[in-house]
């Protein structure tokens, strides 16, 4: 009876100890799906906490506000300090339309698109100078003036005269200025040495124009101002014979790229007509 009982006992043993290693097997189980989550969890929080210091970062970095000046336009522009010359051109593309590629930017000198607006030391309310023209400035200044003299030639045929459109005949109804400069039909001389005076703009008030040649400038004076124009900038010059008084003329100066920038004189004498045009546009310009 004995050995019958040790014999149990020894067999309870083994089985027991066989046992004790899935129990074993399980803790590490569940020990190691509660490390993955832990794991998950704090990779979470991390990335979170990690996402706050950026935006704050953001909100923290220290900004200037500059006043960019180009075309006789001004624009208020606020950035951060750290940017770097080339990140203010883009800035200034976004505002003006310029180029970064056409665009010279000027703060005490030509400035370095390399350093930061920290190290050239540009503080608040500082004026940003910009030189450069758009793409569209470009094309016209590059346009020949003889092809554009001759397609406002072709337009102007389609069109009814002049001096019959509503815009000029509220100027013309108003009559010959009384102290208008005496003209000659048919007849062609050169420039005055006195200005030419006597004559209307669009607006009805009375105009003169100085031919300012050793400054390569035409003045074009009113009671209010005088505008000195470079003649190299004037792209083109259209006249026509004013209805019933053909010895005297309308003609506008186009001063910008487009006929809106149109500067209109009436009553200019004939006999002036060719030496203004040869003397603005050049005599290689056809008439």
């Amino acid at each position: 009876m004995r050995d019958g009982s040790e014999e149990v006992i020894m067999e309870t043993e083994v089985k027991s100890k066989e046992a004790e290693p899935l129990g074993e097997d399980a803790e590490k189980g569940d020990t190691e799906t509660t490390s993955h989550t832990d794991a998950e969890n704090a990779t979470t929080q991390d990335s979170s906490i990690s996402n706050g210091d950026d935006a704050d970062d953001d909100d923290k970095r220290e900004m200037v506000d500059l006043k960019i000046i180009w075309n006789k336009n001004k624009y208020d522009l606020k950035i951060p300090v750290d940017n770097t010359g080339a990140k203010l051109k883009e800035s200034i593309h976004s505002l003006t339309g310029l180029p970064p590629a056409m665009q010279k930017v000027m703060y005490k000198g030509l400035l370095p698109e390399d350093k930061t607006l920290r190290e050239i030391k540009i503080t608040n309310g500082a004026k940003i100078m910009v030189v450069g023209s758009t793409i569209n400035d470009v094309l016209a200044v590059n346009t020949p003036k003889e092809v554009i003299q001759q397609e406002v030639k072709a337009e102007e045929n389609k069109k009814e005269p002049l001096c019959r459109q509503k815009q000029h005949r509220k100027v013309l109804d108003k009559g010959k200025p009384d102290d208008i400069m005496t003209a000659v039909k048919g007849t062609k001389e050169r420039l005055p040495t006195v200005p030419l005076s006597g004559m209307f703009n669009k607006s009805g008030g009375k105009v003169r124009l100085t031919f300012k040649l050793e400054q390569d400038q035409l003045w074009i004076g009113t009671k209010e101002r005088t505008e000195k124009v470079p003649m190299g900038s004037i792209k083109n010059v259209v006249s026509e014979p004013i209805e019933g008084h053909e010895d005297y003329h309308m003609m506008a100066f186009q001063l910008g790229p487009t006929e809106a920038s149109q500067y209109w004189v009436y009553w200019v004498p004939a006999q002036f007509v060719d030496a203004i045009k040869d003397t603005v546009l050049g005599k290689w310009q056809y008439f």
